[in-house]
């Protein structure tokens, strides 16, 4: 294990398998072939705190929070990067990525060649935004680029630890989708599809069906876009633990 780990949070299956190229198993520190250490937490802020202590007792030195998020800033495009820098939460919290870290992953990412955005807020709920009208009320009241469940949980344990942490995350809906309610309980809390479950709800609303495409095109898409940039960033996510914060 490298002596400087990286402790990556990530929610989602879908998102562990793009930063590890693998399944990993919930709710445990997971050492990565590169020495960096990730906890596949499941979605909400509760769970992404408990992951960020979790790393911290397993020997992480930073942290980082992985994964897709949803666009708030109109004409963002699924598969674009984005590494804010400034995450806020509900409550008007706001954490501050590390500079000289956030600004060298920026660095790594240019390699990619992916659309990216390296300004803005990410605004972290404790609940999903899934219709476009919800999207643009929060765009108004916060000036946030885009919207995720867990990043703030993960910068606030950072911050009680005074331990860097950055945030990279990959667009996946975007400001005008509607993503049905009704699908949320076709998934578990790891993004992962509970087929029973799912076919129940296809059967009480065929009408879903049409949208599976372009709901898996856009989390493709997304996937993609972390996948390549966990390759370009390399281990620490970009962070050379010998320069100052």
């Amino acid at each position: 294990m490298s002596h400087h780990p990286v402790g990556i949070v990530v929610a989602l299956a879908a998102e562990a398998k793009a930063l590890a190229r693998k399944s990993l198993p919930a709710g445990q520190a997971i050492a990565l072939d590169n020495g960096d250490l990730a906890w596949l937490s499941g979605m909400g802020q509760q769970a992404a705190r408990q992951a960020a202590e979790g790393l911290i007792s397993a020997g992480a030195t930073a942290l980082a929070a992985f994964g897709v998020a949803g666009a708030l800033a109109p004409g963002l495009r699924s598969g674009t990067l984005f590494c804010p820098s400034c995450i806020i939460d509900e409550r008007g919290h706001d954490y501050v990525p590390t500079p000289a870290w956030r600004m060298a992953l920026i660095q790594h990412l240019r390699a990619t060649a992916l659309p990216m955005l390296t300004e803005g807020h990410l605004l972290s709920l404790p609940s999903p935004l899934l219709c476009a009208g919800d999207k643009a009320a929060m765009r108004e009241h916060h000036l946030a680029a885009a919207v995720d469940m867990e990043s703030a949980a993960v910068a606030a344990v950072a911050s009680e630890h005074r331990m860097p942490f950055v945030v990279l995350r990959a667009i996946v809906d975007e400001r005008n989708d509607d993503i049905p309610t009704e699908l949320q309980a076709g998934v578990d809390a790891w993004g992962r599809p509970l087929l029973w479950r799912m076919a129940a709800t296809l059967l009480r609303h065929p009408s879903l069906l049409s949208q599976l495409p372009k709901l898996a095109s856009r989390m493709n898409k997304a996937t993609h876009a972390l996948q390549a940039a966990a390759a370009a960033a390399g281990r620490g996510l970009g962070r050379n633990p010998v320069l100052p914060c």
